[in-house]
C-alpha cells in the first residue's frame, strides 16, 4: 500500500508533462492532479420523496468544474427518471460525499478537489432555479450516463445536479447510486 512520507518535505516541481496527440485528455489531466471520481452510496427515495447527487463549484473557488462523465444506476425494483440539472438550487438535506478521490493516487501529497459532491435524500421538491438540460430514463438494474468530456463547464457557484425520483410508480420504493468524474481548471484572469 502506498502513501506519502510523511517524514519528508513535500517538494512542488514544475509538471514536466506534455500533452502528446496520441494521450487521451482524461490521462494528460489525471497526471497532473485535475481529475477527480466520486460516487454515492445507495441512494434511497420514493414514497412520494425524490433523491438528487450533485457537483458544487463554491464561489470562491478559483477554478471551473469541466464535467467528464455521468452515471446513474437503478438498484431498485422501480423505473426510475434521472433529471439533469444546471446551476439549480436542490432542496433537501445536503450531505457531502466522502467517496471522492484523485484519478492519480501517486501524487503526494494527493490533490484535494475545490468541487464538493454532495447528495440528499428523502426531497419533497423540484430545484429551484437553473435550467432542466435533460432526462433520462432506467429500468432496474440498467445504468444510464454518458461521457461528456468535459463539455459541461460551470463556474464558482454553478453545479451539476442529478435529480431522482419515480414518477411512474410514485407509491413504490426505489434506490439508485450516482458516478461523476470531473476535472477541475484553475482560472486565469
Amino acid at each position: 500500500m502506498g502513501s506519502c512520507n510523511n517524514n519528508k518535505k513535500s517538494v512542488l516541481l514544475a509538471n514536466p508533462i506534455t500533452q502528446v496527440a496520441s494521450m487521451p485528455y482524461a490521462l494528460y489531466l489525471s497526471l497532473q492532479g485535475k481529475y477527480f471520481v466520486g460516487a454515492t452510496d445507495e441512494l434511497e427515495f420514493g414514497n412520494g420523496k425524490s433523491a438528487w447527487a450533485g457537483l458544487f463549484n463554491p464561489n470562491n473557488s478559483g477554478v471551473n468544474l469541466h464535467v467528464y462523465s455521468w452515471q446513474v444506476s437503478n438498484t431498485g425494483k422501480s423505473a426510475i427518471r434521472a433529471q439533469i440539472w444546471f446551476n439549480s438550487q436542490p432542496s433537501g438535506n445536503a450531505i457531502r460525499v466522502t467517496t471522492v478521490i484523485p484519478g492519480n493516487t501517486a501524487l503526494c501529497p494527493p490533490p484535494k478537489p475545490k468541487i464538493g459532491l454532495f447528495e440528499a435524500i428523502n426531497v419533497i421538491n423540484e430545484p429551484l432555479g437553473g435550467k432542466k438540460a435533460f432526462v433520462r430514463r432506467a429500468l432496474p438494474d440498467v445504468t444510464v450516463g454518458d461521457e461528456e468530456v468535459g463539455k459541461f463547464i460551470f463556474p464558482p457557484g454553478g453545479s451539476f445536479l442529478i435529480f431522482l425520483s419515480n414518477p411512474e410508480t410514485p407509491n413504490q420504493s426505489a434506490a439508485a447510486t450516482v458516478d461523476y468524474t470531473w476535472w477541475e481548471e484553475k482560472i486565469i484572469c
